[in-house]
C-alpha cells in the first residue's frame, strides 16, 4: 500500500480539476496539504473540505504564482504553519487558444509565466528547504501538448516543452541530493479547462478517435501517476515523462 504518511505536500492550483483530484489522492494517502488557488476561493473552500473530512489537515494560500512575492509568502505561509515541504507538485496552468499572427505578447507572457515561470520560481523556493532536510520530491504537471505540439496553442505548447525540459535538467541536477524530480504528461482530460471543447459532441467523437481507449481521461486518473510518484515506489526514477493520455501520445 502507497503511504505519505508524515509527508506535507504543497500543490499548486489545487482547487479545481487536476489539482483537487490530487490534493485529495494524496490526502487519502496519508500527507498533510498545502494548496494554492489564485481567484476562485469558494472551489479552494469546497476542495479543502473534502480533504479535511479525509482526515488530513489542509492549508489553502490565494497566490499568483507567477510573481516571486506570493510564491515566496506561500512557501513561508507553508512552513510556519507545518514546519516543512517535502513534496512540490506544480500543477497550476492555463490554456488559451491563441492564433499566431494574432496572438498578443500579453497573451504570450501570460501562459508562459504561469505555466512555466511559475514552476521555475516554487521550485527555486522550495529546493533550498529539501536541501536543507535532506531530500524531497518534486512533481510537475506537463502535457501532451509539450510532446507533439499542439495547433492554435503554440504558447502553452512551448511551455508544457519546457515543463519537460526542465524537469529533465532539474532530475540530474538534483538526484545526488536525494531531491527527486519527475513529470506527468495528461492528455485530453475532463476539467473545467476542456469543458468548453468536450462539450461539443462532434469535437468530442473527434478526439475520441485520436485516443486508442477511445475516451477522455478523468483528473483521478492523472492524479495517481502523481501519487505513484510521490511514494517511495518510484524512488529510483528521475527526470522521467509518464504519460496519461489513452495510448494518444507514446513517448517521453
Amino acid at each position: 500500500m502507497i503511504t505519505l504518511l508524515g509527508k506535507v505536500v504543497l500543490v499548486t492550483g489545487g482547487s479545481r480539476g487536476i489539482g483537487a483530484a490530487i490534493a485529495m489522492m494524496v490526502a487519502e494517502a496519508g500527507a498533510t496539504i498545502a494548496f494554492t488557488y489564485k481567484a476562485d476561493k469558494a472551489s479552494a473552500q469546497r476542495t479543502a473540505r473534502k480533504v479535511a473530512r479525509g482526515g488530513s489537515e489542509c492549508l489553502i494560500v490565494q497566490a499568483d504564482v507567477s510573481k516571486l512575492q506570493d510564491v515566496r509568502r506561500t512557501v513561508k505561509t507553508v512552513l510556519e504553519h507545518f514546519g516543512r515541504i517535502d513534496i512540490l507538485i506544480n500543477n497550476a496552468g492555463v490554456w488559451k487558444r491563441g492564433r499566431m499572427g494574432k496572438m498578443t505578447e500579453a497573451q504570450w507572457d501570460e501562459t508562459l509565466d504561469i505555466n512555466l515561470k511559475g514552476s521555475f520560481l516554487f521550485c527555486n523556493e522550495v529546493v533550498p528547504v529539501m536541501r536543507r532536510q535532506k531530500g524531497g520530491k518534486i512533481i510537475n504537471i506537463a502535457s501532451t501538448a509539450g510532446q507533439r505540439g499542439e495547433p492554435f496553442y503554440s504558447h502553452y505548447a512551448a511551455s508544457k516543452g519546457g515543463m519537460i525540459a526542465f524537469t529533465k535538467a532539474l532530475g540530474a541536477e538534483l538526484a545526488s541530493e536525494n531531491i527527486i524530480v519527475n513529470c506527468v504528461s495528461p492528455g485530453w482530460i475532463h476539467t473545467d479547462m476542456t469543458a468548453h471543447v468536450l462539450r461539443n459532441r462532434k469535437q468530442l467523437r473527434d478526439i475520441k478517435k485520436l485516443i486508442p481507449r477511445g475516451r477522455v481521461g478523468t483528473p483521478e486518473e492523472v492524479a495517481g501517476s502523481v501519487l505513484f510518484l510521490a511514494s517511495d515506489l518510484s524512488n529510483h526514477m528521475v527526470g522521467a515523462v509518464i504519460n496519461v493520455n489513452g495510448g494518444s501520445v507514446l513517448f517521453g
